[in-house]
């Protein structure tokens, strides 16, 4: 950033200015801007309000599904997901963020219904066929709208806290309806799929009601076709090594969250003897702190930069994971809920790496979408390496050899992101001064404080 660099007096003058910005309060919200953040966190908690997830097991034991059959449908989520989100973020390019909102909701709603309407194994493969579908179709897209829609309002300084606070306020939906379950089968068997899909038609109600202005446009001047979207894609990609690392960057974060709370979590407190009767008050106490810690991702970008940040969060997941061998049943949930709250940190600050790292002009569903696809592409190989650990009983040493695999993976990535961001600043230093000259020759009204506009914002949060 500008603080950092050396060079002429008015780029000094621009750095001491971007600072005093920094540290004053951010500005008052406009009221389109209010409007679109209200209908995202409405969107984002009605969209993964799935009210089975704490039962979806059990569910199909009961069914009649064996484990193998399980688990087989789960391989193909992870599967179908790679294969939808590369389609589904170039839809998303060319039809518009909200479209593919909306068609993401009406999918969703669809997804929740297959059970109910066949509770087989042909039922909840269509189930997770069309949930991966209908989460590729707003994986990007809900992200690049919140994004694109902010800064068209001039609120993109609110962006981070909007990202948390969606998180939040979903993740504290859970943590209230999640309890019910219990009384709700009681009355009806089905009724956490039919809830399900009431909420993802709630979030249908969201998606229409979002501001057609605010969705970006798929490109500057004329809509390009569906393949000049993916080159366009690609080409961003080999043109800004800054925002590929800083996806690598984000994969650690990623298969560490997923795969502790989807496939670790029952083995780990199973091992310490904790019994199935106690998982779902160990996850609500882990949803609070995620949720409680979403809130709040801003505490974090004072003092280190976003990339520092992430990289500090994710190592210290990897250490809770690994601490989690040490003790006894409390340091375990003790630990799982600090993982939880340190997931709930890191998330957003992520995303807005990410944002920010997409240049002026790219297609910006559809690179979320190619970072989506990495990031489910390594889960699902560490599912399968869980897998073999877990059937050899070996699940200490996963949890260790995951910490130090996390650990070199981000010093090797640093190294990288260090030299890039080298370069990057001297290309931005050089600019500054051409702004600065010119601003000068065009008479003495000041217009350093326009190169954060004119320069893509790729540069944003580097070391």
């Amino acid at each position: 950033m500008s603080r950092h660099l050396t060079g002429p007096r008015c780029g000094s003058r621009a750095g001491q200015r971007a600072k005093t910005t920094r540290d004053a309060a951010p500005p008052p919200l406009p009221p389109r801007a209010r409007r679109i953040i209200r209908l995202n966190n409405g969107f984002q908690l009605l969209f993964n309000l799935l009210w089975w997830m704490p039962v979806f097991y059990a569910y199909q034991r009961q069914a009649g599904l064996t484990d193998g059959q399980i688990f087989g449908i789960q391989s193909i989520y992870y599967t179908a997901f790679c294969l939808f989100e590369i389609p589904t973020g170039l839809v998303a390019d060319r039809i518009g963020t909200r479209n593919c909102l909306r068609a993401g909701a009406v999918v969703m709603t669809a997804a929740n219904l297959a059970p109910v309407w066949a509770p087989s194994y042909t039922g909840f493969l269509a189930h997770f066929l069309l949930i991966a579908a209908g989460r590729s179709l707003t994986s990007g897209a809900a992200s690049a709208y919140l994004y694109e829609g902010l800064r068209a309002e001039g609120a993109g300084v609110h962006y981070l806290k909007a990202e948390g606070q969606a998180r939040a306020l979903g993740l504290a939906a859970k943590v209230l309806c999640w309890p019910l379950l219990g009384p709700l089968m009681a009355l009806a068997h089905s009724a956490p799929y039919v809830l399900s899909a009431a909420s993802a038609g709630g979030s249908l109600v969201c998606a229409v009601l979002l501001p057609r202005q605010a969705a970006a446009a798929p490109t500057v001047g004329r809509k390009r076709a569906t393949g000049h979207e993916a080159a366009a894609a690609l080409r961003a990609l080999r043109n800004t090594p800054w925002l590929a690392l800083v996806m690598v960057q984000g994969v650690g974060l990623f298969t560490l969250s997923r795969i502790c709370q989807v496939n670790l979590f029952q083995p780990v407190l199973l091992d310490h003897g904790i019994g199935e009767g106690s998982h779902g008050t160990v996850l609500a106490a882990m949803t609070v702190a995620e949720a409680v810690a979403s809130a709040r991702p801003q505490w974090l970008t004072s003092r280190l930069s976003p990339v520092a940040w992430v990289s500090l969060l994710s190592l210290a997941m990897a250490a809770a994971l690994a601490g989690s061998t040490l003790g006894g049943p409390w340091t375990a949930v003790a630990l799982l809920c600090v993982f939880a709250a340190v997931t709930g940190l890191a998330s957003p600050l992520q995303r807005k790496l990410v944002n920010d790292a997409v240049p002026a002009g790219a297609p910006r569903a559809t690179l979320l979408s190619v970072e989506s696809l990495v990031d489910r592409a390594v889960c699902a190989l560490a599912a399968v390496a869980a897998g073999a650990y877990l059937s050899a009983h070996r699940l200490d040493a996963l949890l260790w050899h995951s910490a130090l695999a996390t650990a070199a993976l981000l010093a090797v990535l640093h190294l990288l992101l260090r030299r890039h961001g080298r370069s990057e600043k001297t290309q931005t230093h050089t600019e500054k001064g051409q702004t600065c000259t010119e601003t000068h020759t065009q008479g003495g009204r000041s217009e350093a404080g326009r190169t954060d506009e004119l320069r893509p914002l790729a540069t944003a949060g580097k070391p």
